[in-house]
């Protein structure tokens, strides 16, 4: 089996004003590029800061495309529900044009359900509108009429081949395979109450399966599992941030309605699916991860431990360094970023 290759995913949650979020997640990225990491992910969030600092995911990736050579760049998810799909795919193309063709195009069907109001949209009928949305998306994405004999210009050309979609259920793992796209994976999910202490590869394989069984033939599986990861130089420093982070995420998901057990710091990491420590306690960790096996590309942030900037620029750079090698994961080569620099 082919070694999974590493991204980096954002959600742009530095304790910030929004200029200087943008600024430090530019950073984070450009530190990935420059110890091999493969792909940036970026997250779309509306209206709450606390949730996710970035509304306009296009936008962001094309300034970061200017800044950078060769990762490539993902949006992780835009939620195609509070979208125009047509004027999704003119900026998408535009943003893959500015960047040399290194855009991914991530789709998910959302989100929290008191952003649905201001789009005009309602939530219990996301489900239905995004395969709406989407149809109308790939019609533009594949050159096909998209109303009154009118087609995508500039058009799009490999783009309709470099889509995901992010999912939480088997249904949705299908829906993706179907149409030959890739499929995203959450960094943690709720767990039913009878199962609330299940691992994640029991939530997280049966999406998978169904994705895997839904594929065309001939088409190679793209799966991107997202987690929770933050390395430091030792544990202590780790779970002195995790102290914070996770405590907020476990209030967070317990006010949407999530059973999160337990209360004491390692109780939070198991039931909110972090890993964290030194780089060979993260190794261990994620080794562990039967889920992980099948994934052709890992995909790590900090969230929801949340550290300080500088310990996020660390922490990518000890993940590349030390924790992927123990892996066996796959890094680009950055010979030639080397010599830049030098």
């Amino acid at each position: 089996m082919t070694a999974p290759t590493v991204a980096f995913f954002s959600r742009l949650l530095d304790d910030a004003a929004p200029a200087e979020r943008y600024a430090l997640a530019a950073e984070q990225i450009q530190r990935a590029e420059s110890v091999g990491i493969g792909r940036a992910w970026v997250a779309q969030h509306h209206f709450r800061a606390a949730e996710g600092g970035l509304p306009s995911p296009l936008v962001f990736l094309a300034s970061i495309a200017a800044r950078t050579t060769r990762i490539r760049l993902g949006t992780g998810v835009i939620t195609l529900p509070l979208e125009d799909p047509v004027r999704v795919a003119e900026d998408a193309v535009v943003a893959d044009l500015l960047s040399g063709g290194r855009l991914d195009l991530g789709l998910g069907s959302g989100g929290t359900p008191s952003s649905f109001v201001p789009f005009g949209e309602d939530v219990r009928d996301k489900a239905p509108t995004y395969d709406r949305k989407l149809a109308v998306l790939l019609d533009a994405l594949g050159g096909r009429d998209i109303g009154a004999g009118n087609t995508l210009y500039p058009d799009a050309a490999g783009l309709a081949d470099r889509i995901w979609q992010a999912t939480f259920s088997a249904p949705g793992g299908h829906r993706a395979g179907i149409h030959g796209h890739g499929l995203l994976l959450s960094r943690t999910q709720p767990r039913r109450e009878d199962a609330l202490h299940a691992p994640l590869s029991a939530l997280q394989d049966p999406i998978i399966d169904a994705y895997l069984e839904a594929l065309p033939a001939g088409v190679t599986p793209r799966i991107t599992a997202s987690r929770t990861v933050f390395v430091a130089d030792d544990r202590a420093e780790a779970l002195r941030f995790a102290e914070v982070g996770l405590r907020r995420a476990a209030e967070g998901f317990r006010r949407q309605g999530q059973t999160i057990p337990g209360d004491d710091i390692d109780e939070l990491i198991a039931a909110l699916d972090t890993h964290l420590g030194t780089p060979e306690q993260v190794a261990e960790s994620l080794a562990a991860d039967a889920t992980l096996v099948r994934a052709t590309e890992v995909a790590f942030q900090v969230h929801s431990v949340d550290a300080p900037h500088e310990h996020v620029l660390r922490s990518i750079e000890l993940f590349a360094e030390q924790v992927a090698p123990a892996l066996g994961y796959a890094l680009t080569d950055i010979t030639d970023t080397i010599k830049e620099k030098a």
